[in-house]
């Protein structure tokens, strides 16, 4: 079992404030196009939510755009499908959520330098055993930075429900919010994470670095579960090294 969090990682353990930041370096979040690799239950539902917020969207998957005409068409005029490569090129932001077992098909040179959000989930049964994976060795986001050399990796997204995306934001404030976390080796990039996390209703808690993205893997405590900050902390602090 992992190290209660406060004990184990004391200069983390609420940096989910991040009102409380400095907005120093933290790309701004005014008519930011995300370029979205996945368009899967998680790729399209983060779509919808920034739509919603103002954003534009060019969204990928791995086959001609023409096959997402329908998506594109009920997301509406601030979405247009692309390939991956050219979702790649117009992101500001952009957002990884394709099966695990295809992250080192996600464009490199495009992305550098750009901040991208992670929504990977490792599952065995799909993607087939990832030894470094198995023995706790690594870590998704992990090998997703490694893979995107030069891009600022943020894991985000990978604990919700796809559905609960657009249904279980609240505004700041609302006893029992719910939380989710984020994690990067990049403080601009879990702090624009944090900062999107708010626009879309939910608290963020910052469990950076990078290779403490593990805590919110599949079937670890705060994997899908609804929770507010506090629990999320609990969650993060109990979690196992390896399942």
């Amino acid at each position: 079992m992992g190290t209660p969090w406060d004990v184990r990682m004391p200069h983390v353990a609420r940096r989910e404030d991040h009102r409380n930041r400095g907005r120093a370096g933290v790309l701004s979040m005014t008519m930011t196009t995300l370029g979205i690799i996945g368009a899967g239950n998680i790729g399209s539902q983060v779509a919808r939510a920034a739509i919603a917020h103002g954003y534009d969207v060019v969204i990928a998957n791995s086959r001609d755009p023409r096959t997402l005409d329908d998506l594109v068409a009920d997301l509406g005029p601030r979405a247009r499908a692309a390939t991956a490569e050219e979702a790649a090129r117009a992101a500001d932001v952009a957002v990884v959520a394709v099966p695990f077992g295809a992250y080192r098909k996600v464009p490199v040179e495009p992305l550098e330098g750009k901040i991208v959000l992670d929504a990977n989930n490792y599952y065995w049964e799909r993607d087939g055993h990832v030894d470094p994976l198995d023995r706790g060795a690594a870590t998704t986001s992990g090998l997703l930075q490694e893979h995107l050399v030069g891009a600022k990796v943020a894991k985000a997204f990978n604990h919700i429900q796809s559905g609960q995306i657009t249904t279980d934001g609240t505004p700041a404030g609302t006893p029992g919010r719910r939380a989710l976390a984020t994690s990067s080796d990049f403080p601009e990039a879990a702090a624009w994470v944090a900062r999107f996390y708010d626009e879309l209703g939910f608290d963020a808690v910052d469990t950076s670095p990078l290779a403490e993205s593990w805590r919110v893997e599949r079937d670890r405590p705060a994997y899908v579960a609804r929770q507010d900050a506090d629990e999320l902390r609990a969650n993060l602090a109990r979690a196992p090294r390896t399942i």
